[in-house]
């Protein structure tokens, strides 16, 4: 064989071995986008559609919810199916959500088109970890699942540059509007629709990629379909590398055939019966859960009213999350740089340590102003002429909320029927001092409905300082995040779990990862209105805290290694 003909193979296994990489990328820009996508286009849906704010963290948290769901099932149809096939019912399943999305009028298919595009991310988040591990050489694996995180994070940005953009288009249009309610609702509801429908291309794209790239060598080998591995394995290696992992994947084979095959009910009970099985489990299910209590995905998706409520004008909010989710993306570039030189285990023990330190300091920030805040319901209710709210905070007197001459903030939560807003004013800001709450034309479901005054808080106002503050916290949550968790937890879920295990311990480690986010989601603002966003970064920081003495303490380092070779680790051999 010539040299030319040796240097045109080892080109084309650099090139399968690049566009696999791509193609399963774009399935975590979907999983990205899923996350991302609502965080713009939330403030619009409120003006088009009938939403409490249970309704508007429902929202938020129904992709999450629907992960949840899929990653039950998605190890099982993965395993009965294939790994492709599963990606190709994915990214089906992405395409039909916006379908369903752009056209809902209601919450209730809104809400069935989020919980469904969900799906499509759970199935995503198990299969493509999983397609990567079982492709991928050991020396490789560490970069293709940062890979995977970096496009998940890239995909976050892009939902981010899709929603400014049409956040400014919307904008320009309610101010044209000039108080005509039927244009202002028109422009909203524009806005949203166009932000779902533009991110229907990458899903597009997946699709057709995923029907070019080869099944997973390992699950066709356990299959019986070993031929079919063989040439599957060999597009990306050489034939002594292939030979060398097949006779591996054998032994293994032989050891996972002498036992019978069991069922799901009987495959947990021997993972919790079994030493070599319930170790890794639960350290991959920790890791799992608690990636999700840094509170990572509800910092994303309600970044821009952290930041407003920090004290940044929301413009400054706007454009600083945009900052922060661009530099979520630079820094899995580092992470992927390291990832395979530095271990898993440093990497963990690095990034959670710096969440700790930036959530402390940003719940310190929040709670040195929220801690003022006074409760002034029955005041504000006194207020209210003809079911309207309608006053000048300058000239109204609160009471003695803060110190004379301090300017004040007022929030308050109320309700008409099923519609429910926030309205905040600033007595330091001519822009935003008064306070206008009155019933929406538009709104003729909640026609001629009280208005109600959930709750109202006053205190001092958060200066640009605090926000600058807290927008500083989050960057740095974000840049430690993605060189440790965020990198660490789909390696840590597709090489801790033995191959007899690994479908459903990924879906059921998956399961606890997506409850955790869903929960934390669906209560956010709730919680953060009744006690407070210091008591919400609070929780997250011991959480991480729980985070780094696993990873310091129980996690092995799993660089370098074979599948075969971390599960020999857990059964002593």
């Amino acid at each position: 064989m010539n040299k030319n003909s040796i240097s045109t193979r080892k080109a084309d296994k650099v090139a399968y071995n690049r566009f696999l990489l791509l193609v399963a990328g774009l399935g975590g820009l979907l999983y990205g986008i899923d996350i991302g996508i609502i965080d713009p286009a939330l403030g619009y849906l409120g003006r088009t559609m009938s939403m409490t704010e249970e309704n508007k963290s429902v929202i938020v948290a129904a992709v999450l919810g629907g992960s949840m769901f899929a990653s039950v099932i998605a190890g099982f149809f993965a395993d009965l199916l294939g790994r492709k096939v599963m990606m190709l019912i994915s990214a089906v399943m992405f395409i039909a959500s916006v379908g369903i999305i752009f056209t809902s009028q209601t919450y209730l298919p809104l809400l069935l088109g989020r919980i469904l595009q969900g799906m499509s991310g759970g199935v995503i988040a198990v299969v493509v970890p999983l397609y990567l591990a079982e492709c991928l050489r050991a020396d490789t694996r560490g970069r293709g699942a940062s890979m995977f995180q970096f496009m998940l994070t890239l995909g976050i940005v892009v939902a981010a540059i899709v929603g400014d953009h049409y956040t400014k288009n919307a904008e320009t249009a309610i101010t044209l509007a000039a108080g005509d309610q039927q244009a202002i609702v028109s422009a909203a509801d524009h806005a949203w629709r166009g932000m779902f429908l533009a991110v229907i291309y990458p899903g597009i794209a997946f699709l057709l990629g995923g029907f070019f790239i080869t099944e997973s060598p390992r699950w066709l080998y356990r299959k019986g379909r070993r031929e079919q591995a063989r040439a599957a394995m060999h597009r990306s290696r050489t034939t002594a590398e292939t030979e060398a992992e097949i006779a591996e994947l054998e032994i293994a084979l032989i050891h996972e055939h002498a036992k019978p095959r069991i069922t799901f009910v009987e495959s947990m009970r021997e993972i919790f019966t079994q030493r070599k099985y319930i170790i890794p489990f639960i350290l991959a299910c920790m890791i799992l859960g608690l990636n999700q209590a840094t509170g990572i995905n509800s910092i994303l998706g309600f970044m821009t009213t952290i930041l407003q409520q920090a004290g940044l004008a929301a413009e400054a909010a706007s454009q600083s999350g945009l900052w922060i989710k661009i530099l979520n993306c630079v820094m899995t570039v580092v992470a992927v740089m390291l990832v395979d030189k530095k271990g898993r285990k440093f990497l963990l023990k690095l990034g959670t340590g710096g969440i700790i330190i930036s959530l402390l300091v940003a719940s310190a920030v929040f709670y040195s102003f929220e801690s003022k805040r006074m409760d002034i319901v029955e005041k504000v209710n006194t207020l209210i002429v003809d079911d309207r709210l309608s006053f000048d905070l300058k000239n109204v007197d609160l009471g003695n909320v803060v110190e004379e001459g301090q300017p004040v903030q007022l929030s308050i939560h109320y309700a008409y029927g099923d519609k429910q807003g926030i309205a905040v004013a600033l007595s330091n800001d001519p822009k935003s001092r008064r306070v206008d709450i009155a019933p929406q034309p538009a709104d003729k479901e909640n026609a001629g409905k009280p208005l109600r005054i959930l709750r109202a808080n006053a205190g001092p106002v958060p200066t640009a300082t605090t926000g600058g503050i807290v927008a500083i916290c989050l960057a740095v949550f974000i840049a430690f995040f993605a060189v440790g968790p965020g990198v660490c937890v789909w390696l840590a879920l597709s090489e801790l779990m033995p191959t007899r295990i690994r479908s459903i311990g990924m879906g059921v480690a998956l399961l606890i990862n997506q409850g955790v986010s869903t929960g934390i989601a669906a209560f956010f603002l709730p919680i953060v209105g009744n006690y407070g966003y210091f008591a919400m970064f609070g929780f997250w920081s011991a959480c991480t805290v729980v985070y780094f003495i696993t990873a310091a303490f129980f996690l092995p380092e799993t660089k370098g290694k074979t599948l075969e070779e971390i599960e020999g680790h857990f059964e002593g051999r």
